[in-house]
């Protein structure tokens, strides 16, 4: 890649519709927040707000002055919604050469910006060919419309499959303290062994969302590792991610400054690797075997 990914990724999911409803004025604001404290990677998908939410961060982007070269962009191509804005009358998956070309090409024009520094595959397909796929994605690398190209929420027998014909440059999963499968099904090891750059998104997990056992025991300890290392317990969260050596890259999702600030500031912790496996024991509720 041209440009390294910054370590903490900004999500921008919950930028538009399908969250904040953040005018182009707040946009761009946040944009600029990024970058001045050291975040310079956006990830988006094209269906994020009902295929709405890139074309209002290229507002953005385009209103800010801030150069192409001083950001990373990251999009998904591949879900077909059913929403208002595109006529489908079941939510599937689409990747035949054409629709991955198309789809690149509306992002790049949505976000106002040449090329994308990284492109995923939303989600797997079953009816996803390895060879379809690598067509597109040659045509896409060979005019310089893509910097790299990946995959997101595949398995490690369904990423080897694309990485039959292509290079596989990262892989986005689902991955925190709570939704911690992947440290278990080989997904983070096939990752290390590949050479593919792992980003989590939902990183937090569901720590805050549910009042489950699950959660009181993972509390119970945080609130005494908030005391021990003087941090926030979103931070530690991150912290714990960003200890494993797939070295992970969060996508976090927050909108409020002071937050971002603070979950870029979770790459200084010196987590212990007894607190490390501390935490995974209060998620799993036992002992690892």
């Amino acid at each position: 890649m041209k440009n390294k990914l910054s370590r903490i990724i900004q999500g921008c999911m919950n930028w538009g519709q399908w969250g904040s409803k953040l005018t182009v004025n707040e946009m761009e604001s946040l944009i600029h927040h990024n970058l001045d404290i050291g975040i310079s990677s956006f990830d988006h998908a094209d269906i994020y707000g009902d295929y709405t939410t890139e074309k209002e961060f290229g507002k953005a982007f385009s209103k800010s002055g801030i150069s192409r070269e001083s950001i990373q962009l990251i999009s998904k191509c591949g879900i077909q919604y059913v929403g208002k804005t595109r006529e489908n009358k079941v939510k599937h998956y689409q990747y035949d050469s054409d629709y991955i070309i198309f789809s690149a090409e509306k992002s790049i024009k949505d976000l106002r910006a040449e090329y994308l520094d990284v492109f995923l595959l939303h989600r797997p397909s079953p009816l996803m060919h390895p060879e379809e796929i690598n067509k597109a994605v040659d045509t896409l690398m060979n005019q310089g419309k893509i910097k790299s190209f990946g995959v997101s929420n595949f398995t490690p027998s369904q990423t080897d499959l694309i990485l039959n014909k292509s290079k596989v440059y990262a892989n986005q999963i689902e991955f925190s303290l709570t939704h911690n499968e992947p440290l278990f099904d080989s997904s983070l090891d096939h990752m290390i062994m590949n050479k593919i750059i792992p980003m989590s998104w939902r990183p937090l997990g569901r720590v805050f969302m549910h009042d489950n056992s699950q959660n009181k025991r993972i509390h119970l300890l945080l609130d005494e590792l908030v005391v021990k290392y003087k941090v926030s317990k979103d931070q530690l969260l991150l912290s714990w991610i960003l200890k494993h050596p797939s070295k992970i890259y969060p996508v976090i999702g927050t909108v409020k400054k002071e937050r971002i600030k603070a979950s870029l500031e979770a790459q200084k912790i010196e987590l212990s690797d007894i607190d490390w496996f501390r935490m995974l024991e209060q998620s799993m509720g036992a002992a690892l075997p």
